[in-house]
Order: structure tokens, then sequence, then C-alpha cells
């Protein structure tokens, strides 16, 4: 009887201390992954997150959208479509302002407002479409008696101020990117015949291009050969001078592959993970 107590009794001692240095065997390895995992968490860059997005575009009829079916802004839905297929952007917010005969010296004083300049400080890109109608001025004014000379002295007028627009927006915001679009001739389908008219939007778009080259972050988007193109019918048929559906879609496309796409909104995103580190 004894010696079945002792025996049962040894049994007991034997499957307590299995189970204790189980348990002890165990609680390091428990304990490592928790490690393992937290430095994980703590090691994700703050590009993993994907950053909501706020395009702001300002100018003249092409950013208001004018020959829209839809009169859903022109490209700037297309854009947003297309912008929100990239794995780094969960959503994009589109803000236009744009107002459809501006001229660079309108825009220049609409900069002023306060709506406009809280958007622009806010974003994270700014299309910028204005020119067009400084040309179209020209035309306007000097119609039974055009000269090359007068567009040349208008593009002086126009260049000061262009320059005046980009200072103005870079007060605002110092870092977002931006986009100058550039001009198109209309009648390129109609007047091909008139081929200083051609001379004149690329000579304006060369303006252009050397004055957004003075900025960081500033790009020049090239759309004047979209609408040089027989095959398709590109403009309004109400006024054949602003584009279609698709010739926004077009122009949004270019506008898109011209973005910089893997440095759009990062700078709103890692100033948010300071602060999130600043307050731990």
């Amino acid at each position: 009887m004894r010696y079945k107590i002792t025996c049962l009794f040894i049994c007991l001692v034997w499957i307590s201390g299995c189970s204790q240095n189980e348990t002890a065997s165990n609680q390091p390895s428990v304990q490592q992954k928790s490690i393992v995992e937290l430095s994980k968490k703590e090691t994700i860059p703050a590009s993993f997150f994907p950053d909501p997005v706020k395009i702001v575009s300002i100018g003249d009829s092409l950013t208001q959208g004018v020959g829209d079916s839809k009169d859903n802004g022109g490209y700037l839905p297309y854009l947003q479509n297309k912008l929100e297929k990239e794995p780094s952007i969960t959503s994009v917010e589109m803000i236009n302002h744009g107002i459809r005969g501006n001229r660079t010296d309108q825009l220049l004083k609409r900069l002023d407002k306060t709506r406009i300049k809280e958007d622009i400080k806010q974003a994270d890109s700014i299309v910028v479409t204005i020119g067009g109608n400084d040309i179209m001025k020209v035309f306007k004014q000097n119609f039974s008696n055009l000269e090359l000379n007068q567009f040349d002295s208008a593009k002086i007028g126009y260049e000061k101020r262009l320059r005046q627009i980009l200072d103005k927006v870079r007060s605002e915001n110092d870092s977002a990117q931006i986009y100058l679009v550039g001009v198109y001739n209309p009648f390129s389908k109609w007047l091909g015949d008139f081929y200083e008219l051609d001379m004149i939007m690329n000579d304006w778009n060369e303006s252009g291009k050397e004055i957004i080259e003075e900025y960081d972050s500033a790009y020049f988007i090239e759309i004047a050969d979209i609408f040089e193109n027989p095959e398709e019918d590109l403009l309004y048929t109400e006024d054949y001078f602003h584009p279609n559906d698709r010739g926004y879609e077009l122009i949004a496309t270019r506008i898109y592959n011209d973005m910089d796409i893997t440095t759009i909104g990062k700078d709103t995103l890692e100033a948010s993970a300071k602060g999130d580190d600043d307050q731990e």
C-alpha cells in the first residue's frame, strides 16, 4: 500500500514538473513573438498607408469644363478616376475654380479671394489652365488687321502676369505640385492653311514652358498636338472651340501621364506621421 502511494506521489510530482517546464519554455517564445510583432508595427513606413489627395484647378473655361455634355467639370472627373486607381491613393478631392473667359489679369485678381487661397494652401497638386483668352483678346481687338507683332506685344504682358500668378500660388503653398496646361489651336482642323496661328500658339507655349521651369515641382503639360489629330472630332459642336467629352478625356490622360504620382501628397502624409510621433 505504501509502495502504491509513493509511486502515485512520484507520478504527480513528475507530471507537475513537466507542466511547469512546458509553461516556462513557452513563455519566452510568446514574449519574443510579441516583441517581433511590435517591432514590425513600429517599422511600417508612413507611405504604407494610402493618402487622400486634394487637386485644385484654377483658370479659364478648360477648367470650368465648357463643352462637357454632363457639366461635370471637363477633364477633372477623368483625372480623378485615373488617380483613384493608383494603389498609393485612397481618394481624390477635386476643387474647380475655373471661370469661362478668364484671362491672366482676371485670374490674378481672383487669387486674392479667401476661398481660393485656402484651397490652394491645402492642395497637393494645382492645375492651371490660362492664356487662351489672352490670345483671343488680340484676335477680337485686331480682327480686321491682324499682325504677328500684336501677339508678340501681348505675350510680354502675359508672361509677366503668369509669373505673378505662379508667385501667388507658391506664396500660399510652397510644396504642392503645379501643372501648367498649354494652349491649343482650335481652328487647326478647319484652317489648316493658317499656319501663323500655329506659330502663335507654339510661341506662347514656349513661354509657358520657360516660365514654369523657374519653379520647383512645376511642370508644363503640352496639349496642342492632341487637337492636331484630323481623325478625331475633339471639339464641342456648339462652338467648335472648346473640347468635347473626348477632348477632355484626352487632356486628363495627358495630365495624368505627366504627373509625378510617386510623390503626390507625400509631404502631407509625412507631416502627419511626424505629428503622431511627437505625441508619443
